[in-house]
């Protein structure tokens, strides 16, 4: 984890403290449950945040829009939480920005645990695994919950989900399979596999799921897939606004009606859902129509995002 990255966390702390007992109006017990820290550290960042100046009409902390953003944008869409980093101009220090804070939630959310973890793909997460610090119990795991691309990069869902797995000590199981088959029958052929119904078991038990989305541009890792790229205008045509773990989704948030949509080897939106913990880590003004889709739906229930992409959620219609 970088120095700088070391800062910003202690700073996003501090500041969400502040914003939650000052002007959220919550206990100290209740920022202590919801942050899944201590009470005694958070009445330690109050005391020191009064001593500091740092509180008078409104919190004068750095991030505090941010904190605010996340609140709102929680409320919205009915988030158990969110988490807003600030907008920074270049597009891969944004993605690592987003990814790094990803990290660091899903510290919180999985040390000490049990549970099996499921990890989708894309830059954005592969930054994540930066700032993971947890120490899961020895019998958790982690899965893969998509098939993986023909072309290696640490990008791929193989190089993430291995990369998490690492970083937490625990074993790995992987989708041995293309994201997507030729056509429908090609899968079910692929699910007569019993190793392959297997992991595919333990994405839709994995406790939490830790995922990405992608707009349907042509310089996306997904696109350049031949299957993809030959249908990419059909998709656009039967009203995709992006891609959730592979599947076309329309601006509801519906997979739209497609054979690539039959055709593929991962999670569905609607088994995400069911997870006790799920996490959206996409952030950048082009995935906004995508973002907004999946919280439409509710496949997750918490956010890793920019300042840019949480003003645009809060404007028109939910």
């Amino acid at each position: 984890m970088s120095e700088d990255w070391g800062h910003f966390d202690e700073d996003l702390e501090r500041a969400r403290v502040a914003w939650l007992y000052f002007i959220g109006g919550q206990t100290q017990q209740e920022i202590a449950q919801r942050m899944n820290i201590t009470r005694l550290k958070v009445n330690k960042i109050i005391g020191q945040v009064r001593e500091s100046g740092s509180v008078q009409v409104n919190v004068s902390l750095p991030l505090t829009d941010c904190i605010e953003l996340a609140e709102k944008v929680s409320a919205r869409y009915g988030l158990v939480d969110a988490v807003v980093v600030p907008d920074l101009e270049d597009y891969l220090e944004q993605k690592r920005v987003i990814g790094e804070a990803a990290g660091s939630l899903a510290s919180d959310l999985i040390e000490g645990r049990d549970m099996g973890v499921g990890i989708g793909s894309g830059r954005t997460l592969s930054f994540a695994v930066r700032s993971l610090r947890a120490r899961p119990k020895s019998e958790s795991w982690v899965v893969g919950l998509t098939g993986g691309v023909t072309s290696g990069s640490a990008t791929n869902t193989f190089e993430v989900a291995t990369a998490f797995a690492r970083a937490l000590g625990v074993e790995c199981h992987y989708l041995t399979a293309p994201i997507y088959c030729a056509n429908p029958e090609s899968r079910n052929a692929l699910l007569l596999n019993d190793e392959l119904i297997d992991v595919l078991a333990r994405t839709e038990i994995a406790d939490i799921g830790i995922v990405s989305c992608g707009a349907l541009a042509q310089d996306t890792s997904l696109t350049q897939i031949r299957v993809v790229k030959d249908n990419l205008d059909a998709v656009l045509k039967s009203g995709a606004v992006g891609e959730f773990m592979g599947w076309f989704l329309d601006a509801r948030g519906q997979a739209i009606d497609h054979f690539l949509n039959d055709s593929i080897i991962a999670l569905p939106p609607d088994k995400l859902k069911l997870k006790p913990i799920s996490v959206l880590v996409s952030g950048g003004i082009r995935k906004i129509p995508i973002i907004r889709a999946i919280l439409r739906a509710g496949y997750v229930n918490r956010l890793v995002t920019n300042e840019g992409v949480a003003r645009a959620l809060l404007q028109g219609p939910r």
